[in-house]
Formats: C-alpha cells, sequence, structure tokens
C-alpha cells in the first residue's frame, strides 16, 4: 500500500492540474443546482386557467435571513410569466471574450404567442451588456420588448469564444447526457414530468433556431414564457363599456345649508380657496387657485365641479389582486365616489355638446395644478378641459373649495382628495396611498396607476351616457370628440389609457417614460429608490452616506446598469448585482402598469376591434425628471418616431439661461417669461391637433430650433442633462 505521504503527493498533483484539465476541456455555460440561465421555464408549473398555462413559481431563500426577497417572491409567484424586458444572466465555467458577445452570436428566438402563435420566428438581438467576473456571468437586456404571453428561446452560440480565443463547449442544455444533470432533475419547484415536458420544448426551439444562426452552432439555450401585461385592463374597459353608470351629479356643493349646482360662469368669479386635507385631523392648508390662468383672453366661460361614481378593483392594501389571465375576470372591491373639474368654453354650446380633453396631471401635483395651465389654450380651440385627482393624489378626503363669486354667498363642495394616511405618522403627503402598502412594496404604484386608467374610462362612460352641466336635460360634452392629453405621470398613465379606451379620439402623453423603476432610477426621484434599498431586508444600498447631506439624499447606491448602445460593461462594484436584480423584479412585477407595455397598443398594435389612434408625444431632450431613455422606450415600443415632438431644452437654455436646466415642466410652466412662450407653442400643438380630430401636427415654433416634429433620429437613448 502506497505510504501516507506518496498519497498526498497525489492528491496534491490532482489538485494542482484541475484548472488546467478544465481549461483544456474548454469554456461552456453552466447548467447545474446552483447556477443556469435565467429566465427559465424550469422556474414554472403548469397553470391551464392562465393565457400562458404556466404560473412562475421561483424557490425562496432562508426567509429568516432575506424577508424582503421573500416577500418579493410571493408576488413574483402569482404571476403568469417573465417579464417582458428581462434582465437576462448566463454564468460560464470561465472567463470569455466580451467583444465576441453580440447580437449574432448571442440572441432571443420567438417561438410565438402561446395562443395565437403570433411573432413565431423573429430574432431579437440584445443591448445592455455586462460581465461580472466574480461570478463569469453574462448580464444582458433584450434589444426590444418582447412580446407578451410569447414563449423566448434564449440562445448562445459558439460565435462567442474564451478569452483564448477557443470555440465555447457544447452545455448539456437539454439534460440529455446525464440523470438530470444540467437540468436540475427534481431541482427547485418543478414537478419530474414538467421538466421532461420543458426539455422537450426546448430541443425543438432550439432546432427552429439552429437555422437562424448563420452558420454558428447553438451551444446552450434556455426557454421562458413571457407574461400577459394589457390583459387585465381591457377586460375592465369591456366591463365598463358594458355598464349603464347613473348620470354625474353636478350638485355636490352647498351654502348656507342649502344644496347648490356647482357650475361657476367665470366672469363672476372673486376667488376659489382650496383647503387641502394635509394632516390625519381637519383640512389647514389653503391655497388659492390660479383664477387669473382662465380669466386672461375671456375664452373659458364656466369652471364646473361634478360627482361620478367609479369602479374601485384595488383592495385595502392598495394592489389589485391577481386573477387568471385566460379564465378569470377583475373584480371590484368595492366603488368611489370621484370629484372632477370641469372648464368649458365661452360661447353658446354647439350641438352635440363641447369636444372635451381630459387632462392628467402629474406625481405629486392635483388637478388644480396643470389643467389650470392648459385650459385656456384649448378653450381658444373650443374644447373643454376635464380632470380629476390621481389615486393617492389632491389631499385627503375631507378637503374643499371656497368658491366666492361676487354679490353671492360663499359655496363649500369636495375637493376629491385621494391621498390617505397609510403610515399612521398624522400627516398625508401629496402621494401618500398611490403604492401598494407592505409587504407587497414590490407593487409600487403599479395599481395606483392601472386603477386611475380604470377612474378615466369610467369618465369616457359618464360622458358617453351624457353629461348635462347646466341641468337643462341636453348634453354638454361631445362624445364623439373626447381626446386625451396628460403632463408627466399624466403621460404615464394616459399611454395606457390610450392604448386601452377605444372612444378617444386622439392623445397627447407630454413628458411620459417607463418604466416607473427607470424613471426613478435614472432621475430627479433617485432618492426614493435608494430609500427602497436601504429600507429592505437585508438593506442594499453599498455606498456609505454622503456626509453632511440629509436624508433620504444622502443615501446612495451603485447598480452600474448601462444604458441602451453603450460600450459592454465588466462589473468592478460589489454590491451592484444584488441591486439589479431587485431592480429588475420591480420591473417585472410592475410590468402590467408600465405605459411601455401598452404602447403598441395606440398605433402599431390596436385591440381586436380598436382604431389605431392619432397620436402625439411631447418630450424634452435633458429632462431631469423623466429621464429621455424612459421616453425614447415608449416612442421605441409603439414605433412612434414620427409622431415624437422633441422640445431642445439645451438650445432653449443655451439662448436664455433663465428657461432652467431641467425642462420637465416645459408644457405647462407659463408663469415664468423665459418659459411661456415655449409652454403656450407647445399647448397650442396640442389643442391644433384636438381641433383637427388628430390629422394637424404643427410644429410649435415653426422654423425656429427649439422644437423638432417630428425628432431628428436616432432615439435619444443618453441622459443629456445639462451640467
Amino acid at each position: 500500500m502506497p505510504s501516507l505521504s506518496s498519497r498526498l503527493r497525489v492528491a496534491a498533483l490532482v489538485v494542482a492540474s484541475a484548472p488546467l484539465a478544465a481549461m483544456a476541456d474548454g469554456v461552456s455555460v453552466r447548467f447545474d443546482d446552483t447556477a443556469s440561465p435565467f429566465p427559465s421555464n424550469r422556474l414554472t408549473v403548469r397553470d391551464f386557467s392562465n393565457a400562458t398555462f404556466r404560473r412562475v413559481q421561483l424557490p425562496k431563500p432562508d426567509c429568516a435571513v432575506r424577508v424582503s426577497d421573500c416577500a418579493d417572491i410571493d408576488v413574483i409567484n402569482t404571476l403568469d410569466g417573465f417579464s417582458t424586458q428581462p434582465r437576462i444572466t448566463i454564468p460560464f465555467t470561465g472567463e470569455i471574450d466580451l467583444s465576441t458577445v453580440n447580437s449574432q452570436t448571442v440572441f432571443l428566438y420567438n417561438l410565438g404567442d402561446t395562443l395565437t402563435l403570433q411573432g413565431v420566428g423573429q430574432k431579437v438581438g440584445i443591448n445592455q451588456v455586462l460581465w461580472d467576473p466574480a461570478t463569469l456571468t453574462l448580464v444582458f437586456e433584450p434589444d426590444e420588448l418582447l412580446a407578451e404571453r410569447s414563449r423566448y428561446v434564449v440562445v448562445v452560440t459558439n460565435g462567442v469564444r474564451d478569452v483564448q480565443g477557443r470555440k465555447l463547449k457544447m452545455s448539456d442544455f437539454t439534460g440529455q447526457r446525464g440523470a438530470g444533470k444540467g437540468m436540475g432533475r427534481g431541482r427547485g419547484p418543478v414537478w419530474q414530468p414538467e421538466l421532461e415536458d420543458y426539455r422537450r420544448e426546448l430541443r425543438d426551439g432550439a432546432s427552429a433556431v439552429q437555422s437562424r444562426t448563420r452558420g454558428l452552432n447553438v451551444v446552450a439555450a434556455s426557454l421562458f414564457t413571457t407574461q400577459s401585461t394589457t390583459g387585465d385592463l381591457l377586460k375592465v374597459m369591456r366591463q365598463i363599456k358594458a355598464s349603464q353608470p347613473v348620470p354625474a351629479s353636478f350638485e355636490i356643493g352647498s351654502s348656507g345649508g342649502a344644496p347648490v349646482r356647482t357650475v361657476f360662469p367665470v366672469s363672476g368669479l372673486q376667488s376659489i380657496q382650496h383647503l387641502r386635507q394635509n394632516t390625519a385631523a381637519v383640512p389647514v392648508a389653503g391655497t388659492a387657485l390660479p383664477l387669473e390662468a382662465i380669466n386672461q383672453f375671456g375664452v373659458v366661460g364656466q369652471v364646473a365641479y361634478g360627482r361620478y361614481t367609479s369602479p374601485n378593483y384595488q383592495n385595502a392594501s392598495r394592489f389589485i389582486p391577481a386573477t387568471a389571465s385566460l379564465t378569470g375576470r377583475p373584480v371590484p372591491q368595492g366603488s368611489n365616489a370621484l370629484v372632477f373639474q370641469l372648464f368649458l368654453p365661452n360661447g353658446p354650446t354647439p350641438a352635440g355638446g363641447w369636444p372635451v380633453t381630459i387632462f392628467g396631471h402629474g406625481f405629486t401635483d392635483s388637478m388644480y395644478g396643470a389643467p389650470w395651465a392648459v385650459a385656456t389654450t384649448l378653450a381658444s380651440r373650443g374644447i373643454a378641459t376635464l380632470a380629476i385627482n390621481v389615486v393617492g393624489h389632491g389631499g385627503g378626503a375631507q378637503g374643499t373649495l371656497a368658491v366666492q363669486q361676487a354679490g353671492q354667498p360663499l359655496v363649500t363642495l369636495p375637493s376629491g382628495g385621494r391621498s390617505v394616511d397609510l403610515n399612521g405618522d398624522g400627516a398625508i403627503e401629496s402621494t401618500e396611498g398611490v403604492n401598494a402598502l407592505p409587504p407587497f412594496d414590490i407593487i409600487s404604484s403599479r395599481d395606483g396607476l392601472r386603477q386611475t386608467v380604470i377612474d378615466l374610462m369610467q369618465l369616457v362612460r359618464q360622458v358617453e351616457v351624457g353629461m348635462d352641466v347646466d341641468g337643462d336635460g341636453q348634453r354638454d360634452l361631445n362624445p364623439a370628440r373626447i381626446y386625451y392629453a396628460g403632463q408627466s405621470f399624466g403621460g404615464i398613465y394616459g399611454t395606457k389609457l390610450l392604448g386601452v379606451e377605444p372612444n378617444i379620439q386622439a392623445g397627447v402623453p407630454n413628458v411620459p417614460g417607463g418604466s416607473i423603476t427607470e424613471v426613478a432610477r435614472l432621475g430627479a426621484f433617485r432618492s426614493l429608490t435608494a430609500v427602497a434599498l436601504a429600507t429592505r431586508q437585508p438593506q442594499l444600498l453599498n455606498l456609505p452616506p454622503l456626509p453632511g447631506v440629509p436624508v433620504p439624499f444622502n443615501l446612495v447606491f451603485n447598480e452600474n446598469m448601462p444604458l441602451r448602445d453603450q460600450a459592454p460593461v465588466v462589473n468592478t462594484v460589489p454590491g451592484a448585482l444584488a441591486i439589479a436584480e431587485v431592480l429588475d423584479r420591480n420591473e417585472w412585477v410592475q410590468q402590467s402598469g408600465n405605459p411601455v407595455s401598452y404602447a403598441a397598443l395606440i398605433r402599431k398594435q390596436p385591440p381586436a376591434g380598436h382604431r389605431a389612434k392619432p397620436v402625439i408625444v411631447q418630450f424634452a431632450k435633458g429632462d431631469v425628471t423623466v429621464p429621455n431613455p424612459t421616453s425614447s422606450a415608449i416612442v421605441r415600443a409603439g414605433e412612434l418616431q414620427d409622431r415624437t415632438t422633441y422640445f431642445r431644452n439645451d438650445l432653449a437654455f443655451a439662448a436664455n439661461s433663465a428657461v432652467g436646466k431641467n425642462p420637465h415642466v416645459f408644457l405647462t410652466n407659463i408663469g415664468s417669461a423665459a418659459t411661456r412662450g415655449f409652454a403656450l407653442a407647445a399647448q397650442a400643438q396640442i389643442a391644433d391637433f384636438f381641433f383637427s380630430n388628430g390629422a394637424v401636427v404643427s410644429d410649435p415654433d415653426g422654423a425656429a430650433p427649439f422644437f423638432e416634429v417630428p425628432i431628428a433620429l436616432p432615439l435619444p437613448e443618453g441622459l443629456n442633462f445639462i451640467p
């Protein structure tokens, strides 16, 4: 028998030579129990109640330690598929030559819609590429938004080389070489029969792909199904269209204890005070509404307030419960009595009623902000302006308006506030109530936005059944001439509304962006992302707080995620991948509330029975609040490049620094001499567009260089902030 020392020398030689053997064996994609490509249908179970015939079932980590991850996974596992803009990760057994990674050597192949096979054969390239040397993982996103409810194969070919220039070794991605090795037989939540089904699908998919690889060989592949994103709002739309609501009421005020019709001629208005409820106690914040904004030129004749009932699909935790995407139907959890604000043009009501624009206000704003800035321009073209408060906005429900008319007693009425003191601190913040409650934090504003779209669809329905403002028994708004415009948050939920509501004739989302996760990550609301990372268990901030800076702006992080069309990034930032994974999961859960998911429904691929809508997308170069890449994402997904107006704030700022560096409110900033002309010009483009029923797209400044109509391509993918 060999001596102990001899055996130790042999063992040492084996260990020392192991890396050389691995190198000689070649680099391949990993498929084992600790690392494999993501996403993958191996992490789903069959569910024939869903339109994808699947439901996600991610395994959970140690929930005593990773509390937030487990809470997130509980929500993720209600979804019927993976993100339509997924962060795709591919682990390797060794270093690869990153310069050989491109859309010819690594790509996605569409196997078609699960119900219709639409899209089959489409090849999708890759973008936003990152290599993590610590984990030997390639990270990227698809070059375009993926189709919802569709199967995709992620393909790696031998066009990718290792750092020695050698082709990748074939991986056992279908698990045929060993009893489950490479595919995790019995691994995680997947039953063995379903694993065999997955392997069969993947083999068929890889075989179909091989003819599209331009002479390269498929060495690894993974298959996943994308989630349903737009179906719930389309189902709710049909429910609303089938309803016959009670007409809106304009008798919602009181004076001296007597009921009052809340329709006020502008010529007799002296003041309107908004007593906003900012605390859980009583309304204390009085703000005078800007009557001067609607008094100019004498084109606004009346301002009116009414109330209607809208179905509420959110539960007590402020989210819309998941329903089966094939057999299920969203179910109202109750109803909300909503107050609306209406500006009518001066003059006699046209036959059939006034054309009307529903205007959506932005994040932290209310219907007492931006709609006042645009109502005069719209009225000058004979168009009424209609607005409501977004979910979670406008102050508390006890807020009131106090209206003083010349020679008339004071009239009070509810202001329609929809903010709620959810955290019990006694304060009612400007957006409190738009987000889901813990432990459903990952849902964020997804369903506050979707509920707002529902409320606006119900408002459209109220116009359809007849809105009698003056009580003479005749409709005062024309149901055949309903339009939509919205700023910022209003552009975000407005894009979704334009995608699903068939009776809006034309629309103009102004400075919209998606996803909300990306809007917050890249722009002025980045501190909100930092707070979310800091409050996770365990927390994920990977940089020390900034000294001398107050909370939350001292909270910083580095996710090291490249923008589109940048050169591949080699990650050297500890903790960046964990942050990126959380952001990807947030975007995944929130895709049904992402305007990018609905952009194609407006014109490119309208829902069955809907017509393509005329639309203008307005946004500005260097927007700090809703950064350019997030606006470009909407335009690209909807193929709306020829319908995009681009305000060149860089040129405007160079001509006059009083314009300011952040052009986010260029549409409504009428209070500054430096910006008023640009605001009115952009408003006039909207008004002319609606006046022509979507036929005329004017250039706001003619031959001047400050507005590009349409935008000069390529779409802006950088931030373009002015230093």
